[in-house]
C-alpha cells in the first residue's frame, strides 16, 4: 500500500508544481544540493522515471542504486594535474594555483598521503602544517565530499599521523557516522579496516566518533551482509574477524565458500591467515581454498604467500597433500634465494604438519651450510627443532652439524631455559648431543626455572629432561649424568585413557598370560621418560616368568633383587598409532624414533604393534576397528615369539 501511494505521489508531483514557479525552483535547488553531497548529477526525469525512483524508496538501498546509475564524472584540469604530480609539494602547488571543491581537496589529501609514504616522520609533520588550507576546505564543506573520497580521506589522514583531536579528522568521522547507512558495503568494509587500524594506532586515546564508528560498523555490516558480493571485500573482512561478532564471521565464511572460485591468490592467503589467527578450522572452506590455490599460476604464488599458507595450515593442523607438494615444488628452486627467516618458517610449518619433503629439507640444510653467518640463534634453533621433529638426517650431516655446533658453542648457555631444553632435546633426537650440552641441563638453577609456568608445561619439560638424561646414560654420551630420580619432582597429571589399539594390545597380552599371574605389566612408566604398553620376560624356553622378583633397571624403584635368568629376554610392547608417523610415510617421528632407540638400548626386545592407516580408520565401524586392532596385536605377538624360539 505504501509503495502504491508513493508511486502515485511521484506521478502527481510534477503537475502540481507547474503553477508555482517558486516551489518548483525550491524543489530543484534541494535536489541539486542533495545530488552534490552524494556525488551524482541529477537529470530531469519523466513521470515514469520519477515513479521508478519512488518505488526504489521502498526497496533496500534503492536510492543509492538509482544515484549510482545516473552518476557521471567529468575530469577537470585540477584532476589531470593531480594525476601527474610526483611529490606532495607538487600536489600542494597545484591546489594553491587552481583551488577547487571540498571533494577535490579531499582527493588532494589522498594524493599527498600516497606520495609521502616514503618520507620521514619529521617531513610528514611538516606536510601537516603545509596542508592547513586543504584541511580547512574539507572540514568546512565536509557534507559535499563524496562517499568513496570520504573513506579514502580518513585513511590518508591517518597515514599522515594527524592528531586524533584535529578538527578535520573529527569532522570526517562525524560525517562518516552520519552517512553510515548511505555507504555501499565495500565502503563500509574499507571504513571498518580503517577503524581497526586507527584503534591500533591510537590505543586508549581513541574516543568520540571513532568509538561510535567502531560500535556501529559491525552492526551495519551484519544487517546488510547479503549485499556482500566482491571476493576482495570478503577476504578483507575475514582478516578483521577479531573485531566482528561471531554470527557475522559465520556468514562471512559462507560467503567466502560461495565466492572462493573468484579468489585470487592474495585473497586465499588473507582468508587462510584469518582462519588461523582465530583458530577456526572450517574444513569445507579450507578444502575450497586448497582446490583453488592449486589452480593458480606460479607467478601469483610468491614466496611470502606460500609461507603464510603453510603456516596457516600448520597452525590449523589441516592436511592437504597436494597443496604441500605444490608448496614444496614452488619453494625448491627458490631455496638459494631464501632468507634465514624464510627457511626457519617453512621448516617449522612443515614440521607442524608432519610433512617431510626430502629434497626441500636437503636444500634447507645446504642453505644453512652456505649462509650460516646470516642465521640468528633463534632461526637456527627453530630449524633444528623442525629437523628433529621429522627425524630428518641430512645427507651432508658432517658439514651441517659442524656448523651447528660452532654456532651454538657460545650462544647455547645464554638461551632461555625452556628453549635450551628444546634445543638439547632436538640434538638428542638426531644423536648429535655432546657432554657439555648435558652438563648445562644438570644445573640446579636451570631446573628450578623449569618449574615455573603451568603444571602441564612443567610436566612436559620434566619428561624432556628425562629423555635427555636417558640419552646420556643409554647412548653413552655421558654415563655420569644424574639419573632421573634426582630431577625435581613434578605433580603428574591424569594419565590419558588408552587408545583402542592399546586396549586391544592389553587384552591380547592378558589372554596370553592369564594362566600365569604376575608375568605381565601394562602401561609401564619407565625412569627414562617413556611408557611401555606391555612388558614380559621370557625364559630360555620362551615361557613367561614372574616379574616381581626380577630386577628392573628401567623402573624408578629398581624392581626385585634377583638378576635376570640366563637366556631370558625382556620383551617390551609399544603400540604405534597413525599420528606417530611422518605423513604419508612409514618412518616414525623424531620423538618416537628416540623412544624406540632408548628402549632397545635399555635391553628390551621391542615388539612394535602398528596401527591401521588413517584412511582405513575413518571408513570402519567401531566394532570392526577394535577387532582389527586386536587381531593385528595377536598376529604380531605370535610372530615375535616364533622368532624367539627359532633363535
Amino acid at each position: 500500500m505504501t509503495m502504491r501511494l508513493l508511486a502515485r505521489f511521484a506521478l502527481v508531483l510534477p503537475r502540481s508544481t507547474r503553477g508555482f514557479p517558486a516551489a518548483s525552483a525550491l524543489l530543484q535547488t534541494s535536489a541539486a544540493q542533495s545530488a552534490e553531497i552524494l556525488g551524482s548529477q541529477p537529470q530531469p526525469k519523466p513521470p515514469v522515471a520519477a515513479a521508478t525512483a519512488a518505488r526504489g524508496l521502498c526497496e533496500k538501498h534503492g536510492l543509492a542504486k538509482e544515484e549510482e546509475k545516473n552518476f557521471s564524472f567529468k575530469r577537470t584540469q585540477l584532476d589531470n594535474l593531480l594525476s601527474k604530480a610526483k611529490s606532495p609539494e607538487e600536489v600542494l602547488q597545484v591546489w594553491d594555483k587552481h583551488g577547487g571543491s571540498a571533494n577535490q581537496a579531499a582527493i588532494c589529501l589522498v594524493q599527498v598521503s600516497r606520495l609521502a609514504l616514503e618520507k620521514s616522520v619529521e617531513e610528514r609533520r611538516q606536510l601537516i602544517n603545509d596542508c592547513t588550507q586543504l584541511f580547512h576546505t574539507v572540514s568546512s564543506q565536509v557534507s559535499s565530499v563524496w562517499n568513496g573520497t570520504l573513506v579514502n580521506a580518513l585513511r590518508a589522514i591517518s597515514q599522515l599521523a594527524v592528531a586524533p583531536e584535529h578538527p578535520v579528522l573529527r569532522s570526517l568521522q562525524a560525517e562518516a557516522l552520519w552517512r553510515i547507512r548511505r555507504f555501499s558495503y565495500k565502503q563500509l568494509a574499507f571504513l571498518m579496516e580503517w577503524v581497526v587500524a586507527e584503534q591500533a594506532r591510537l590505543g586508549r586515546q581513541a574516543q568520540g566518533e571513532s568509538l561510535a564508528l567502531a560500535n556501529e560498523l559491525p552492526k551495519q555490516l551484519e544487517l546488510r551482509w547479503t549485499e556482500l558480493s566482491e571476493p576482495r571485500t570478503v577476504s578483507m573482512l575475514t582478516s578483521r574477524a577479531a573485531h566482528l561478532p561471531p554470527s557475522l564471521i559465520e556468514k562471512l565464511e559462507d560467503k567466502a565458500l560461495e565466492l572462493a572460485e573468484h579468489f585470487v591468490a592474495e585473497d586465499i592467503r588473507r582468508v587462510a591467515q584469518a582462519l588461523a589467527s582465530q583458530n577456526r578450522r572450517a574444513v569445507p572452506l579450507l578444502r575450497a581454498l586448497s582446490y583453488h590455490l592449486l589452480q593458480r599460476p606460479s607467478r601469483e604464488l610468491t614466496t611470502p604467500l606460500l609461507l603464510d599458507v603453510a603456516f596457516a595450515y600448520g597452525k590449523l593442523n589441516f592436511h592437504q597433500t597436494q597443496v604441500f607438494q605444490r608448496i614444496a615444488a614452488e619453494m625448491l628452486p627458490r631455496a638459494p634465494e631464501l632468507s634465514g627467516t624464510d627457511v626457519a618458517r617453512c621448516a617449522k610449518s612443515f614440521a607442524f604438519l608432519k610433512w617431510l619433503h626430502l629434497p626441500l629439507f636437503e636444500a634447507f640444510t645446504e642453505h644453512y651450510v652456505a649462509n650460516s653467518e646470516k642465521y640468528s640463534t633463534l632461526q637456527l634453533c627453530n630449524l633444528l627443532m623442525s629437523l628433529a621433529r621429522l627425524n630428518f638426517q641430512p645427507s651432508k650431516g658432517e658439514a651441517f652439524f659442524s656448523k651447528v655446533h660452532s654456532a651454538l658453542a657460545d650462544t647455547l648457555p645464554h638461551l632461555e631455559p625452556f628453549l635450551l631444553v628444546d634445543v638439547v632435546w632436538s640434538l638428542c633426537v638426531m644423536e648429535q648431543v655432546k657432554p657439555e650440552h648435558l652438563t648445562l641441563l644438570t644445573q640446579p638453577s636451570l631446573q628450578e626455572k623449569l618449574r615455573e609456568g603451568s603444571p602441564a608445561r612443567v610436566e612436559n619439560y620434566h619428561v624432556k629432561l628425562q629423555h635427555v638424561m636417558a640419552e646420556g646414560i643409554l647412548g653413552g654420551v655421558n654415563p655420569t649424568v644424574p639419573t632421573s630420580s634426582t630431577l625435581p619432582p613434578t605433580e603428574p597429571s591424569h594419565a590419558p585413557a588408552p587408545s583402542q589399539l592399546q586396549s586391544g594390545l592389553h587384552t591380547a597380552l592378558t589372554s596370553l598370560t592369564e594362566s600365569k599371574p604376575n608375568t605381565l605389566r601394562t602401561s609401564v612408566a619407565t625412569c627414562y621418560g617413556w611408557t611401555l604398553d606391555g612388558e614380559l620376560i621370557l625364559d630360555s624356553e620362551n615361557n613367561p616368568i614372574e616379574l616381581e622378583s626380577v630386577t628392573a633397571p628401567h623402573l624408578p624403584g629398581g624392581g626385585g633383587d634377583k638378576p635376570l635368568p640366563e637366556g631370558a629376554r625382556r620383551m617390551g610392547f609399544v603400540a604405534w598409532e597413525f599420528p606417530n608417523f611422518v605423513l604419508r610415510s612409514k618412518e616414525l617421528l623424531g620423538r618416537f624414533a628416540m623412544q624406540k632407540r632408548h628402549l632397545q638400548l635399555a635391553g628390551f626386545l621391542l615388539v612394535e604393534v602398528g596401527s591401521l592407516s588413517g584412511k582405513d580408520r575413518y571408513h570402519m565401524g567401531e566394532n570392526r576397528r577394535r577387532m582389527e586392532c586386536l587381531l593385528l596385536s595377536l598376529y604380531t605377538l605370535y610372530n615375535e615369539i616364533k622368532n624367539c624360539k627359532a633363535l
